[in-house]
């Protein structure tokens, strides 16, 4: 499936994109911020493709001006989201490479892919988070909407062998449906 925005086409990972997503992905300010190790190679890049990035419901981040994958954003389910509880709720994840940072990128895929969830799939809930410190992810959950929940301790972040602190946001159709007057 493809989504399409003013600037953006979100769209299926492909193999092909190993390089691109290397070149964004072994940066040491990508990764580390939402919870992953920097990519070490094109072949790990390409394993995280198939892997990961290959799952239903995550789009590569494409600007139609450098017609690259550039970032991912994807809805995540029960039972591999950590904060949905059931069929009805998902959870959103996005990052994007450093040169693309600031440019309003990652609102505009979020906003179309919380068009996607509660109109499309017709979910009733969409939970988001970011660890203390990653200003950038907030800033994209406050632009779209997201209420915050609560902010916990010590959550696990077993990709980076620590723990942090976590704080969830949540944003629900109807909310969704009264900001977008749908």
């Amino acid at each position: 499936m493809k989504l399409e925005t003013e600037r953006l086409i979100l769209r299926p990972w492909e193999e092909s994109d190993a390089e691109t997503l290397y070149i964004f992905a072994s940066d040491p300010e990508v990764g580390p911020a939402a919870g992953w190790p920097a990519h070490k190679s094109v072949e790990e890049s390409r394993s995280i493709i198939k892997g990961v990035l290959s799952k239903n419901e995550t789009y590569a981040i494409v600007p139609k001006k450098e017609g690259i994958a550039v970032g991912s954003i994807s809805l995540m389910f029960v039972p591999s989201a950590d904060l949905a509880r059931n069929e009805k709720e998902c959870e959103l994840g996005y990052w994007i490479g450093k040169p693309f940072w600031g440019q309003g990128l990652v609102p505009e895929a979020a906003r179309e892919l919380l068009r996607h969830a509660f109109l499309d799939l017709n979910l009733e809930r969409v939970w988001c988070g970011y660890y203390d410190g990653n200003v950038k992810s907030k800033r994209v959950q406050e632009k779209c909407g997201f209420k915050y929940m609560w902010t916990t301790e010590e959550v696990d972040v077993p990709q980076m062998n620590e723990t942090r602190t976590g704080h969830v946001n949540c944003l629900t159709r109807e909310e969704w449906l009264a900001m977008n007057n749908e």
